[in-house]
């Protein structure tokens, strides 16, 4: 009896099994074919359980300039809205939704750029539960945010953002580039800097990744996976923002007067190859974008250099040995063996002159007379290959272009050899000039000076690099007293005597490049249609400061603002970087700084007089207690002494035209505080002159 009760409950056991198996086959399949189960859609309440990744954006890098100046960096940016629902202000304490439109609209109108009608036709649309204001209403700086909040006007807000932002504005803006949102909006670099060292500012960025329920919210007890973002790298240029102020001013102060189709100028360091300044008209402000030609002149568009190309000419004749300054030739017109004539500027000639004399006056007939006594064509092309002409210079640019130095038949070969028919750029003949400075070897311009990432790690250093050696020091000692010459000759047919600055030993050499009439395919023989350069450097012997000017089509064809820019940056580079000047030309004589401390101010300010040094006393006491500079300084002719009396209370001094340095040295003999806005030198000051002075006194100085 018993083994039949057990093998029933056995068989119900079975059939129990198999009857549950079969209900969960069943309702496992009937789940994986069914879109809907007790009124829920699975596939939407399965993606509702899903996993998300939430993007945490990089912060694009700074570029700042050589000394640490702010250049292009991400800023706060506001977009005001306003909220028009009721609904929003339904059971609070205030309101949170504009109720008076009328008002609202008077405010707002007195910050953005709109009037209070279209304001107010905003705010009066219907069924909308927000508004924005269009192009007024983005874009807001942080004290525009500021100035509406003050207003407490309800239901406005702001959706705060990032936005590209370049604080000196129209500044060597095709060096720096400009970056702006993509159609991501994702800040990327379109020109300039910006662009060519992209992937380095932009960064990576991180992302946190974690499993969210069907209401949005994280799952509790789940894990998050974080990978934080990777700031982008910050870029210092080798630019120096003083000095790519005195270009900019130059440029815009002389071609306002005398307009050009462009004009361009670079300032480098003659022992390094770094670029300190590169400027070109017209330009752009990259906050507005209101550009027109998106080409950087300095290496982009290649063009015919003019006679700035006689001296690598005249270095390939005395690389050679052939060269010999001292014979003459007869200047004026040289015809070719089809009959076409070839001239001087002065087709009449100086009758015959010697070769040096025929670089000082920059004579076409003289240089085709070198390659027929002195070298050959081959020598010729090989030398300017050799000068880096028709090869990029690898300088940290975008886009840059190598020209062309091609040349065949006997009329290309003599256009070539005084800077027809062949392209150069800017930076090129910055390279080839740094060869004339450094006894022949020649340096690669760089504008990039570091690379600092987010962790504040130098990743790259710009450094002086030697790309080859292309003279002996015979050579450039030569080439230097050549173009000393044409800048301090007392010829009147030298070329580049309107360049030359008192007090200091310029060298350089003048070019004028025809332009080609597109219609006849022949040269314009008129002096408009032509692009006009100046190269130089100076000190003579020992050249610091190389400079490189050109513009296209000058108003009436003449070169007034060519060397008007020139002896301003000039003479505003030398005065910074402390360059002496020559001891002629009626300058004042640098002099030693002795030690006045404890000495009366009397005999040492009439010392000053009689030397003629300019000076500054604070205070009225009797006996200098502090000065500037200290003891064995050499002061050049264009600085101040400072000095400091004992006195109970002191007044404000004005220092209009005053260094940063020297208005700093100034303030802190006050012990007073103080801010600089810009840069160059002192133009305006946020306390009058003569205003009393305390510990807690704070001056602000507009500097340009």
């Amino acid at each position: 009896m018993k083994g039949k009760n057990s093998k029933s409950t056995s068989k119900i056991f079975i059939i129990f099994t198999l009857f549950c198996f079969i209900l969960i086959v069943f309702r496992t399949s009937y789940l994986a074919l069914s879109t809907n189960i007790d009124g829920i859609n699975i596939k939407e309440f399965a993606n509702d359980r899903t996993i998300v990744k939430t993007s945490i954006p990089a912060s694009r890098g700074t570029i700042y300039d050589v000394n640490g100046d702010v250049l292009a960096q991400n800023v706060s940016s506001y977009t005001l809205i306003a909220y028009l629902d009721p609904k929003r202000s339904e059971n609070q304490k205030k309101l949170y939704h504009v109720e008076d439109k009328v008002t609202t609209a008077e405010k707002l109108s007195t910050v953005i750029d709109m009037k209070k009608e279209d304001i107010l036709s905003i705010l009066n649309q219907e069924g909308l539960y927000q508004v924005e204001f269009g192009y007024a209403g983005k874009n807001l700086t942080e004290m525009e945010k500021e100035k509406i909040e003050a207003l407490s006007l309800p239901g406005i807000d702001f959706i705060e953002d990032e936005k590209r932002y370049y604080p000196n504005g129209d500044f060597a803006s095709y060096t720096i580039g400009y970056a702006k949102k993509n159609e991501n909006g994702i800040i990327t670099g379109e020109l300039g800097i910006e662009a060519l060292l992209n992937s380095a500012l932009k960064g990576v960025d991180g992302e946190i990744t974690y499993q969210k329920d069907r209401d949005g919210y994280k799952i509790a007890g789940t894990k998050e996976l974080r990978v934080d973002a990777k700031n982008g790298d910050d870029i210092y240029l080798t630019i120096d923002s003083n000095i790519e102020l005195f270009v900019e001013q130059a440029l815009r102060e002389n071609f306002s007067k005398y307009p050009s189709e462009w004009a361009v100028a670079v300032v480098a360091d003659a022992k390094t190859g770094k670029i300190l300044a590169a400027s070109q008209k017209p330009s752009y402000d990259p906050n507005v974008l209101n550009i027109e030609n998106y080409l950087d002149i300095t290496v982009s568009e290649p063009y015919e250099p003019g006679s700035i190309m006689k001296i690598y000419t005249y270095m390939a004749a005395m690389e050679r040995g052939t060269y010999d300054g001292t014979k003459k030739f007869t200047s004026g017109k040289y015809v070719l063996e089809d009959g076409t004539v070839i001239n001087d500027w002065n087709p009449y000639g100086w009758g015959d002159i010697t070769y040096d004399q025929g670089f000082q006056a920059s004579s076409n007939v003289g240089v085709i007379n070198i390659v027929n006594n002195f070298i050959d064509k081959n020598i010729l092309k090989d030398y300017f290959k050799k000068a880096g002409f028709g090869e990029k210079t690898g300088i940290t640019l975008a886009n840059e272009q190598s020209g062309k130095i091609g040349f065949t038949y006997e009329s290309e070969v003599y256009n070539a050899a005084f800077g027809q028919g062949i392209t150069t750029t800017p930076m090129q003949h910055i390279q080839a000039l740094t060869s004339i400075a450094n006894d022949g070897v020649m340096l690669r311009p760089y504008i990039v000076d570091k690379i600092v990432n987010s962790d504040g790690e130098i990743i790259y250093k710009g450094e002086k690099t030697e790309v080859a050696t292309i003279a002996s020091k015979k050579t450039t000692d030569y080439i230097r007293q050549l173009m000393y010459d044409t800048v301090h000759s007392s010829w009147s047919a030298a070329t580049a005597t309107m360049y030359k600055v008192p007090g200091y030993d310029v060298i350089g050499k003048t070019g004028t490049a025809q332009l080609v009439n597109p219609y006849t395919r022949r040269y314009y023989t008129d002096n408009y249609n032509t692009i006009k350069s100046f190269v130089g450097m100076w000190p003579k012997d020992d050249p610091q400061v190389i400079i490189y000017i050109s513009a296209k089509k000058i108003t009436y064809g003449t070169s007034k603002p060519l060397y008007g820019t020139a002896k301003s940056i000039i003479t505003n580079v030398s005065k910074y970087l402390n360059i002496l000047g020559t001891k002629n030309d009626n300058t004042i004589e640098n002099v030693t700084i002795d030690s006045y401390l404890n000495k009366d101010i009397t005999t040492v300010t009439k010392g000053f007089d009689e030397k003629k040094i300019s000076y500054l006393v604070l205070g009225n006491g009797s006996k200098v207690i502090n000065q500037y500079p200290k003891k064995n300084y050499l002061l050049n002719s264009n600085e101040k002494v400072i000095l400091l009396t004992y006195d109970t209370s002191y007044k404000m001094p004005n220092l209009k035209n005053y260094s940063k340095k020297e208005a700093e040295e100034v303030c802190n003999m006050l012990n007073i505080s103080c801010s600089f806005k810009g840069s160059g030198y002192v133009y305006k000051q946020s306390i009058n002159n003569g205003s009393n002075l305390n510990r807690t006194t704070k001056v602000e100085f507009e500097m340009k």
